[in-house]
């Protein structure tokens, strides 16, 4: 079994780029903090490599920026290649299939842009529903 589920803060903006075949791929390393430290020690944090594609790529690149808590699930994936200089390289990054926002709307420490939009009270728009009045009985 392979799964992975992260939560923490980006280092940086997202990248997002597009394959040859117009196909999004968002990268971007997420700060973890470890669950525990040592005495008198400042808490450490693993900084991973997460990549995610298409429409997910595109919701990450739009929603998140540096400093944004988020939390992603998906799997760990390897892959190599050869550098320029004859060298076999090795990677090891999260490929997240889904991500979340993890912080607060509020929370103004960070420079978001993402703004949720504005609820209206007693709305609907749905057919076949309608508002039920507190006073009544419900009919079950």
């Amino acid at each position: 079994m392979n799964k992975v589920i992260l939560m923490g803060r980006l280092t940086k903006d997202p990248e997002l780029r597009y394959t040859s075949n117009n196909t999004a791929v968002c990268t971007f390393t997420l700060a973890v903090d470890r669950r525990f430290s040592r005495q008198g020690e400042e808490r450490k944090a693993d900084f991973i490599q997460v990549v995610t594609w298409r429409h997910n790529a595109e919701f990450v690149s739009k929603y998140f920026s540096k400093g944004r808590m988020i939390a992603v699930s998906g799997s760990i994936q390897t892959r190599s290649w050869d550098g320029q200089d004859g060298q076999r390289r090795y990677a090891t990054e999260v490929v997240a299939d889904e991500t979340y926002f993890a912080d607060s709307k509020r929370d103004n420490n960070t420079n978001s842009t993402y703004s949720e939009p504005e609820r209206q009270e007693n709305a609907y728009n749905a057919e076949g529903f309608m508002p039920i009045e507190a006073d009544d009985d419900l009919p079950f």
